[in-house]
This record gives structure tokens, sequence and C-alpha cells, in this order.
């Protein structure tokens, strides 16, 4: 009866553990969501149309430059950029 009920307070503070654990892991995971949120509101109040056409070149260039590049980007879209970069 003893070791039974040693086991039963064993089993209980373990399963305690685990719950504390969960909860705080899911209060990292929120804490964690609201940084990005946060973060992802800022930068979409900077964007501008220019900046993200800036960026879109940026990248088309480096990927023209690289060694690695298999693939052509023409551009077809608004502006001769690439339609991932244009506005269509």
């Amino acid at each position: 009866a003893i070791e039974r009920k040693l086991k039963q307070e064993q089993e209980s503070l373990e399963y305690e553990f685990r719950l504390v654990t969960a909860s705080k892991e899911a209060e990292k995971v929120i804490i964690e969501a609201q940084g990005k949120a946060d973060a992802n509101r800022i930068l979409s109040a900077s964007l501008t149309d220019k900046i993200l056409q800036d960026k879109g070149i940026e990248a088309t260039t480096k990927l023209a430059e690289s060694p690695n590049s298999k693939v052509v980007i023409i551009g077809s879209g608004k502006d001769g950029l690439p339609i991932i970069l244009g506005d269509q």
C-alpha cells in the first residue's frame, strides 16, 4: 500500500511537471508569434512600391550574376520587371 501511494505521488508530480512544461512552451510560442506579428507590422508600414521594386531589381541582378543560376528571368510585366516583381 505504501509503495502504491508513493508511486501515485510520483505519477502526480510527473503529471504536474508535464503540465507546467507544456504551459511554458505554449507561452513561449505565443510570445514568439507576437514578436513576429509586431515585426511584420513594422516592416509592412515601411515598405513602398519603390522599395519593393528596388529589392526585386537587386534580387534579379544577383540571380543573373550567380554561376549556379539555371533560370533565365526576363521582364514581361509592366516596367520590364519579371511578373513576380511587377504589379500583375
